[in-house]
């Protein structure tokens, strides 16, 4: 796309080549951080329930049956924020909507410390769970239009990996908040970061490729551009003295809403596969931790053991997450990922097969736990390049909030499976074809993807 002042004429600024040729800038530095630390607040405040849930009960005269709706009051929240945020963001901007998103999380959870009902507490969760939902693809994105596409799968997977750090954070500082300032300190917390956070997210600029896209005027996107220049004084001359700007990616035959360009006959199998994936990804992580330790148990494995096993599948995340993302930036990141889903599946078939043995067991849950984080984070540096500028972020979290729906089948299924009798390794078997149906929805989107091609709008540049 251009975009060019009516009156001057230049050869065509690309804002993405300029962007891939450079080296990370501070300010680009800073946009990673500043997202890696929201991703960390929504971590810390997805998970701060459970971690005050025994306090609560006790303190407020709460059964853990009516503690139920509110613990899953922000993961309905999470599946509705997403998809509603992302269109909003492809209109007016990533920037504006991750701010909002954050302050939405902030004083839901501020509010949260005050509250003294359980019809209170539910709403407020279902408001901070609307929140962090909005505020995961935004932060995928700008990071994702941020920084050089031959980086751009490390750095996202490396921003995400602060959503497991901030959900173990939780954890140690529920256990140092509660017993000395109680339970609703954690709130208060969870709250007050995010706040610092929003005013911080005023200094960064909105993402270049969204303002030349949308026509934003030629003297805003100079100014994002100087920011990111580094200091280069060849580079700022070049881009004071351009008057046409252009961006190289998808061209979209498509001209209605960003979300009805996710299901345009272009983009229809690569946005259902990714549905797929994402969809089977989550239904198999969230089956087997929420009741792994339940499996083991009633396979004759003592409780200290259960958890020791279970406690291995999220472990290897760290390293799973980064390695994939390396890698897609090296190799064709579709097929890298469907690798991945397909190496789970092979864990899980001989971890089926290895429930008497606590040592091979505990080795191929790692294996599975491993690979399968790998593949689930590496889907929102998949989804952010599969699209255009102007349904990217659509694309993005239409997936999340799909994929979330995988989440609440996953963990309900559990509870119908083993009513029904079936042991360990018959349902560990049944998740590996799970598995193997996402690689396999993976490996249809590689084949499916429209080619990289450049899509030029003459505009002229208006107010905002």
């Amino acid at each position: 796309m251009e975009l060019s002042a009516p009156a001057r004429t230049s050869v065509a600024f690309d804002v993405k080549q300029f962007i891939d040729e450079r080296p990370l800038t501070a300010i680009q530095w800073l946009i990673l951080g500043l997202c890696f630390l929201v991703l960390i607040a929504d971590g810390f405040d997805t998970a701060a329930m459970a971690f005050v849930a025994p306090a609560l009960t006790q303190k407020l005269s709460i059964s853990k049956l009516a503690l139920g709706p509110v613990l899953s009051a922000v993961l309905i929240g999470l599946a509705a924020g997403a998809p509603i945020a992302g269109p909003i963001a492809d209109k007016i901007g990533r920037k504006r909507v991750l701010i909002g998103s954050v302050i939405l999380f902030s004083l839901a959870s501020l509010a949260i410390a005050y509250s003294t009902t359980i019809t209170g507490l539910g709403i407020l969760r279902l408001l901070t769970g609307f929140g962090i939902g909005a505020a995961m693809p935004n932060c995928t994105t700008l990071v994702s239009e941020f920084v050089p596409s031959h980086r751009r799968s490390f750095l996202v997977n490396l921003m995400f990996y602060g959503y497991p750090l901030g959900a173990s954070a939780g954890g140690f500082m529920a256990a140092w908040l509660i017993p000395n300032f109680g339970w609703r300190s954690v709130f208060l917390v969870g709250g007050t970061v995010p706040v610092l956070l929003a005013l911080l997210l005023l200094l960064l600029p909105e993402s270049i490729t969204f303002m030349v896209v949308q026509h934003w005027p030629i003297e805003k996107i100079k100014a994002a551009l100087t920011r990111i220049s580094g200091g280069d004084s060849a580079a700022q001359s070049r881009i004071a003295d351009s008057y046409s700007f252009k961006v190289q990616e998808i061209a979209s035959r498509h001209e209605g809403s960003p979300v009805a360009t996710l299901l345009s006959p272009q983009f229809r199998i690569p946005t259902l596969m990714l549905w797929t994936a994402y969809f089977m990804g989550l239904l198999l992580y969230y089956l087997l931790t929420s009741w792994m330790p339940t499996l083991l148990r009633d396979g004759g494995s003592s409780i200290a053991n259960a958890a020791k096993v279970t406690a291995l599948f999220p472990l290897g995340g760290g390293i799973g997450t980064l390695f994939c993302g390396w890698l897609m930036d090296r190799v064709n990141p579709t097929r890298v990922v469907a690798v991945a889903y397909g190496v789970t599946a092979i864990a899980l078939v001989l971890l089926s097969r290895s429930t008497g043995a606590i040592g091979l067991l505990m080795i191929m849950t790692f294996l599975a736990g491993t690979a399968m984080n790998g593949a689930q984070t590496s889907m929102n540096s998949l989804s952010a390049a599969t699209y255009p500028t102007r349904s990217r972020a659509s694309g993005v979290s239409w997936m999340l909030g799909v994929g979330r729906c995988g989440g609440v089948t996953g963990a309900l299924a559990g509870g119908v499976l083993l009513q029904a009798g079936y042991k360990m390794p018959a349902i560990v078997l049944g998740l590996a074809a799970v598995s193997v149906i996402a690689a396999v929805a993976l490996v249809v989107k590689a084949y499916a993807s429209p080619r990289i091609a450049i899509e030029e709008l003459p505009a002229t540049a208006t107010s905002h």
